[in-house]
Order: structure tokens, then sequence, then C-alpha cells
């Protein structure tokens, strides 16, 4: 079945929804997920911009997934987790096809909702472009 999840993640409250539904379908399935956050250009600058220490930077951003994480040690679940750049939505495409997942899983809405009415949603642009199956949770 799904035995090589992808996770995408931003840390809101639809995202670790999400990775319970991961969860769910890794134990069914003896699966792996991969838990993927994607830092946006945007949100780089002015990490660099403001903080001096790189590895500060890089903690900010791993507490943002310690709930997921948490998540899944708890339950047992084989996971790996990457930060990856560029725009979210065709990045996680690109990262998804390229790695060649059974499955994707995403929340519906993440944390810039002004985004999502304006240029339309992540999850939308991951389930219109890539070649797996995908969970929206909402």
């Amino acid at each position: 079945m799904y035995k090589k999840i992808l996770l995408a993640t931003d840390g809101s409250e639809h995202s670790i929804r999400s990775a319970e539904h991961a969860v769910n379908f890794a134990k069914m399935s003896d699966g792996t997920v991969d838990v993927v956050y994607v830092v946006d250009s945007r949100t780089s600058k002015a990490d660099v911009l403001h903080k001096l220490d790189k590895y500060q930077v890089k903690k900010e951003r791993e507490a943002k997934i310690i709930p997921i994480v948490e998540l899944l040690e708890k339950a047992e679940v084989s996971y790996q987790s990457h930060f990856l750049h560029g725009e979210p939505g065709p990045t996680i495409v690109e990262y998804a096809n390229d790695q060649h997942f059974d499955c994707i899983i995403v929340g519906s809405r993440g944390l810039n909702k002004v985004q999502t009415m304006i240029l339309g949603s992540v999850s939308h642009k991951i389930a219109k472009r890539v070649k797996c199956p995908v969970l929206i949770v909402k």
C-alpha cells in the first residue's frame, strides 16, 4: 500500500492533524514518513538578516516540527525530516516526484491565510501537479 509517505508540514494545526493520518498510514503498511518543511526565500532572507548565528536559525526551524516529530516517535514510526528551500508548492511537488513517494499527506490550510486567498493553497498546488495520491487533511 503506502510504504513511502511524504508529510508536508508548516507547523500549523492542520499539519499536526495531517501527521496523525501519516502515523495511521505508516502503521497500516509498515511504512516510513518523510517530514518536509519548506523555507520560502523571504523567510530565509529574513532569518539570515536578523540572526547572527546559523545554528540558532536551524534550531528555530527544527522547533516548528517538534510536535510532529514527537507524534511520530511516540507511535514508533520510522521517519526522516528534511528542510527544503523554495516556494512551498512547487518545491514539495518536485521533491515528491523526484523521490517517488507512494502518498503525500498535507493540511488543507497553513499558517499564511492571506497569501492562500490571493495565490491559492499549497495543498491545491501539490494535488494538481504531483504524480501520486494526495490526502488533504482538514
